[in-house]
């Protein structure tokens, strides 16, 4: 037999082109991964603070206190703002408070306490104002306390948007 003509040849060891592209897949992902989790854990948003507003009270002659917001450094969504009507310490009455984006305050009429959003962009801002039932809920005796609360998230403290003394019926 010739051995230059020798068909046995030894095998190859090598890893099949696929494997071999699946492999460097993986150890991708898992490089990528491994410095996504470093990063993260480095990387904070900053805290942006509370907003600040000012607002105005007024009594109207039929019973019901307006709280206008007159102004405000930032727009802010209206699940975020909680409001909190304080009786004075010499009533024995609980405080009512609520969301602005409760169904029964955005955009309603008649209820106790009533959220209106002048621009319907389910934003808190500007312009925006309350309609309170004096009446009905007992602060038309005045010495109340009307508060909007922000209640933060994403890198937000939580705290007092604005705080107003409620006057007395006339």
């Amino acid at each position: 037999m010739n051995p230059a003509r020798r068909l046995d040849r030894e095998p190859e060891e090598a890893v099949s082109p696929v494997i071999a592209t699946i492999l460097l897949l993986a150890i991708t992902v898992l490089l990528t991964s491994a410095v996504y989790l470093m990063m993260s854990s480095s990387v904070q948003a900053p805290n942006k603070g509370v907003p600040t507003a000012k607002a105005s009270v007024r009594m109207l002659d039929n019973g019901y206190q307006v709280v206008t917001i007159t102004e405000m450094n930032a727009q802010v969504e209206t699940f975020k703002c909680k409001f909190q009507l304080i009786p004075p310490e010499s009533v024995s009455t609980t405080a009512i408070s609520g969301y602005t984006s409760d169904a029964n305050v955005y955009g309603v009429s008649g209820q106790n306490v009533s959220f209106q959003d002048r621009d319907a962009g389910f934003t808190v801002n500007t312009g925006d104002y309350f309609v309170i039932d004096a009446a009905t809920v007992g602060s038309d005796s005045g010495d109340w306390t009307f508060r909007m609360l922000f209640e933060g998230s994403g890198g937000r403290s939580n705290g007092e948007i604005f705080a107003v003394s409620l006057p007395a019926a006339s």
